[in-house]
């Protein structure tokens, strides 16, 4: 009988977890099964990108049964776990419930957007978290300019041209900047608002942005972030959004239509319903073959990635950090100690120590870190897109990342709205002759 592997998440972990195991795991004495809520693996270093339409939205995902040619992707999300009885429960995509049983299960659920109880956030903020954040924000930029051009009330107008980054981290300044870099390509299309002018307001908590790099490279970024017009907040934190402006610690009030949530990452919530012990920051804890401590029951289960509080070698006390890099190399590694395991052998310990950093700041400019150089400027973006390049799975997703950057350099930034990707236009919608124009915009600008 063959084993049961089930790996909950299609992310980084997860992806190369169930790679690893298909190049180890003859087909004939295991069975792999991966649940993901898509079925695609989202590359979120290039979430920017699609954002600041650098990037077709569909290049920066993979597609899992494209990759995956002898593993079981089930669609869906999972809604629990029995570690007694070892069964991992999922909600498939067609709405039955199921109880997927296993030997071994790897848990590589990611995290969600962390946020704080500031009034108004949840209500008027978005993330840059997925797929349809991306697009939805380029969407907002060209639609913001659209309502702004057509009003005569400067005041009214500075609210729609007013735009507001919370957490300056890596997702924070890469996508102000790529968007702001879209943005100015675009507002050359609108001729009242280009005579106004826009305002962006990048806002973090910390005494220098991306806390993450050396200081001397900080500095660099904020240099070229504020050369650019952007204003910079630190040690300033969001007191209160609102649908038309978001008023900030200090007092100020910013007219704004459209705030950005950026500010740090959690373990998702789905890992406390596994029944499984959690560390006081809602993670998996395991020891460090990335094996769950205490877990109960017949199966085997490990956790990696963002939702797991693996022992992080290079900072002894700490876990790792939660990044693309550590994850991917925990997939492989725990592929390895799952083979190990059903062999009756001990795994071995996760060792990593980063080699690098790399954050695009648009306009071909960047910081990089690479073997302890540091790098900024023209030669830290191409370090970055080389990175990128490299690490995207499939040769046919390379070509297609290559293309979209060298037609955007070439041509400039696509100022065309997408739309609501993957949605529908109702039959006998009365605004056929639009095809989806009504049903894109119906929405108020205000997020």
């Amino acid at each position: 009988m063959a084993w049961q592997v089930v790996i909950a998440g299609g992310g980084f972990g997860g992806f190369y977890a169930a790679r690893a195991l298909e190049r180890m795991l003859p087909a004939q004495s295991a069975h792999v099964t991966l649940v993901n809520s898509a079925n695609f693996l989202l590359y979120t270093p290039l979430l920017p990108g699609a954002a600041g339409a650098t990037l077709d939205p569909r290049h920066v995902v993979v597609p899992l049964r494209a990759e995956l040619r002898r593993t079981d992707v089930v669609i869906g999300s999972v809604s629990g776990a029995d570690p007694s009885r070892a069964v991992l429960g999922v909600d498939r995509i067609d709405g039955d419930r199921v109880e997927l049983a296993y030997d071994q299960l790897i848990i590589a659920l990611g995290s969600v957007s962390r946020t704080l109880p500031v009034p108004g956030l949840a209500e008027h903020g978005v993330g840059l978290k997925s797929l349809s954040d991306a697009t939805a924000l380029r969407n907002q930029v060209l639609t913001c300019f659209d309502i702004a051009e057509s009003l005569e009330d400067p005041a009214e107008r500075a609210e729609y041209l007013g735009f507001v980054f919370v957490g300056a981290g890596y997702a924070g300044v890469e996508g102000l900047a790529e968007l702001q870099d879209f943005a100015v390509q675009a507002i050359e299309l609108y001729p009242r608002c280009r005579a106004q002018g826009m305002r962006w307001v990048l806002v973090d908590a910390a005494e220098r942005i991306m806390g993450e790099v050396p200081p001397s490279l900080s500095r660099f970024a904020e240099h070229e972030l504020c050369g650019r017009g952007i204003e910079v907040r630190t040690s300033t934190t969001l007191a209160e959004a609102g649908a038309r402006s978001a008023r900030l610690s200090d007092g100020e009030t910013i007219a704004a239509r459209t705030l950005v949530w950026t500010a740090g990452v959690k373990p998702s919530p789905v890992v406390a319903r596994l029944g499984l012990p959690l560390d006081e920051g809602g993670r998996v804890v395991v020891d460090s073959t990335m094996a769950v401590i205490g877990a109960p029951g017949p199966g085997r289960e490990w956790a990696i990635g963002d939702c797991a509080a693996v022992p992080d070698s290079a900072r002894p006390g700490l876990a790792c950090p939660p990044t693309a890099q550590h994850a991917i190399r925990q997939g492989r590694l725990v592929a390895r100690n799952v083979v190990a395991s059903l062999a009756g052998r001990s795994g071995r310990p996760f060792r990593y120590r980063t080699k690098g950093v790399v954050a695009e700041l648009g306009r071909n400019k960047a910081v990089a870190i690479t073997l302890g150089i540091r790098w900024r400027g023209l030669p830290a973006w191409l370090i970055a897109r080389t990175y990128h390049l490299l690490l995207m799975p499939g040769v046919g997703r390379r070509l297609r990342l290559l293309v979209d950057w060298n037609v955007a350099l070439v041509f400039g930034r696509d100022a065309s709205s997408p739309g609501r990707l993957g949605s529908t236009t109702p039959l006998g919608h009365e605004d056929q002759r639009n095809g989806s124009l009504a049903a894109t915009h119906a929405a108020p600008p205000a997020v």
